[in-house]
């Protein structure tokens, strides 16, 4: 059947389906016999378009070579948006994703190759990806999408009759349901006059909204249904998602969805410049990861004009490692990366994480408390969950100077974390029972994408205006951790070695931990994309941890209680214990409860703090 289908076609495919019949392969494989049909998506579809789409490589002849930092080519070519196609963690986990669910990997195809699924090339597998194919998310592809919501007054006039004609009109507007002008008119935000003399030029206030990220960053496992009890089953295979709406769907990330339901989808939060750009306000994904700046989109010779509200195209997010392993893998005259362009594009991201949090540290409640606060518009971290991570890591510090404790230590020379001693954040996604007995891998959290079906863990932290019941009616509830109305920090409460007298503590980010690594590593029994990528992370430091935040604070050695000040209950606190040969009462932390422990403790007592 062809890629591209017609809407009656469609319609009488979905009458009556069940929403949990699962039809087995007849070669014997415990795999669902899915295809790409499976994964169909509505939107714009292969070789509809009348216009080609043009390379960035033409865009870059007027938006390219003039600032290195401010014009939009570059800056695009050197973030993971421009390599989106050669990215090759999302190529391990492909291949992959097909061996586990047969035609899956179309999905992937969709949104990180958009141009080879248009030009008709977009194979799970992406074999049939052509050279041109490989330009990510690419100039061409976001300055001709079109809302999939007219808005009467806002929307080009000629989008309407674009959408009044699409053979597939999107249910939900997101989820890669992406719609492309089939002519080469290309939309961007602004009132520009005259018109671009090149290309034909269309206002679009949609290029400004939310809504436009959303396409490829509120994403679901159409091959899954949403059942009336909560959990997830898998459709009738070789037939596209009964209702196509992403809510019904398993919910494979909801980055778009968690900021809706934040303080900053209502209107620009005052965040005095924290993200960058002109404007210290921010609402929408753009104002923080494309922040304003004053210069010009096209090259000052041709006319482009000084503006002070120019979108960066920085495109900012939390990943300093697999540019290096792109370029190292690619021929850079295919990517158009070099080493300042890619140095350049990792400081931002680095930039931008540490942003993105604050971190408050106090002796309270018997212990040294760290509160972590998101300040984002999404949960901390986001998107796609598997091995991305934060944590808290804590150090113990005696009046020498000397570590005398250690939480969440990491060990670089092993990317190994020690996870049993401090809070992590992050989102484990696996199957359930049900799903590991069709597809004979264990139940329990894990990394197979296509085939997982339940969230397992979902401690990250959620933004400012969270509510339980908002995230819930987005598919975004915390899992296995618990955040009232509006709580936007998590607090963990650390005990307090004896003799410690200082504690630094740090918040660290890391996009891909070993574990994950491994497994793309171990499990690919297709093609060679797993031990390439192990190789440019072993290259590149094992994705090196970011650090986000830091915090040093003084600790009262007589503060026994570690209450926040040093008064009687100590006192009577350190007897109570010494007395009773608690192992807190061996202040000199030297093995035995003694004499010189009493005599250290009333020298640290009246030692003012």
């Amino acid at each position: 059947m062809p890629r591209t289908l017609k809407r009656s076609i469609i319609e009488s495919m979905w009458v009556a389906l069940p929403l949990c019949g699962v039809i087995w392969a007849s070669t014997g494989s415990a795999d669902p016999n899915t295809t790409e049909l499976d994964f169909f998506t509505p939107g714009s579809q292969a070789l509809e378009h009348i216009d080609s789409f043009e390379t960035s490589q033409v865009c870059a002849f007027c938006h390219g070579g003039f600032q290195a930092t401010l014009e939009p080519y570059r800056p695009w070519n050197s973030s993971m948006m421009g390599q989106a196609s050669r990215d090759p963690v999302m190529l391990a986990a492909r291949a992959i994703a097909n061996q586990d669910v047969p035609g899956s990997g179309a999905a992937c195809v969709r949104c990180h190759s958009p141009i080879g699924e248009m030009n008709g090339h977009g194979a799970a597998d992406g074999s049939q990806l052509a050279d041109y194919d490989l330009e990510g998310v690419s100039c061409s592809v976001c300055h001709r999408m079109v809302n999939p919501t007219y808005v009467a007054g806002e929307s080009p006039a000629v989008d309407l009759d674009i959408l009044q004609n699409l053979a597939n009109p999107p249910v939900s507007a997101h989820n890669a349901a992406y719609v492309l002008d089939p002519y080469d008119r290309r939309r961007a935000p602004f009132d520009i006059t005259p018109q671009a003399t090149y290309h034909e030029w269309l206002k679009s206030p949609f290029h400004e909204s939310s809504n436009m990220c959303a396409t490829c960053h509120d994403v679901s496992n159409p091959a899954f249904s949403r059942q009336p009890n909560g959990t997830y089953a898998l459709n009738a295979v070789n037939t596209p998602h009964p209702t196509q709406n992403k809510f019904d769907m398993f919910p494979e990330q909801r980055t778009y969805s968690e900021w809706s339901r934040s303080t900053f989808a209502l209107g620009p939060v005052e965040m005095g410049g924290r993200f960058g750009g002109n404007e210290t306000a921010v609402s929408s994904c753009q104002d923080c990861h494309m922040g304003e700046a004053t210069g010009t989109a096209c090259q000052p010779f041709l006319g482009g004009a000084m503006r002070d509200d120019l979108p960066r195209h920085h495109f900012n997010g939390g990943n300093n490692w697999v540019l290096r392993a792109v370029n190292k893998m690619n021929d850079p005259g295919d990517t158009g990366l070099t080493d300042d362009a890619i140095d350049s594009s990792i400081a931002r991201a680095e930039a931008m994480l540490a942003s993105a949090s604050d971190l408050e540290v106090r002796i309270e409640d018997g212990g040294l408390k760290s509160r972590v606060i998101n300040m984002t518009g999404h949960k901390l971290p986001t998107g796609y969950p598997e091995g991305r991570r934060m944590w808290v890591n804590v150090q113990f510090f005696n009046a020498l100077g000397e570590l005398v404790g250690e939480r969440g230590a990491y060990d670089p020379d092993t990317a190994t974390l020690s996870e049993n001693d401090t809070k992590v954040y992050e989102a484990h996604i696996g199957m359930d029972a049900s799903i590991a007995a069709i597809s004979g891998k264990p139940a329990g959290a894990g990394f197979h994408l296509a085939l997982n079906n339940t969230f397992f863990k979902d401690n990250r932290i959620p933004p400012m205006g969270f509510t339980n019941a908002g995230f819930a009616a987005v598919q975004a509830s915390p899992v296995g951790a618990t955040y009232a109305d509006g709580q936007n920090w998590d607090d963990t409460l650390f005990m307090i070695p004896n003799g410690a007298v200082t504690s630094t503590v740090r918040v660290y980010y890391q996009n891909a931990s070993r574990v994950y690594m491994e497994f793309l590593r171990d499990n690919n029994f297709t093609d060679s994309a797993g031990v390439k990528l192990w190789n440019e992370y072993q290259r590149f430091n094992q994705s090196p941890p970011v650090l986000m935040d830091e915090m040093t604070v003084a600790i009262c050695p007589g503060d026994f209680n570690h209450d926040g000040a040093a008064d009687f209950f100590d006192y009577d606190d350190f007897v109570v214990a010494f007395e009773a040969g608690l192992p807190n009462a061996d202040f000199d932390a030297d093995g035995s409860i003694d004499f010189f422990d009493y005599d250290a403790f009333v020298v640290a007592f009246e030692t003012p703090c």
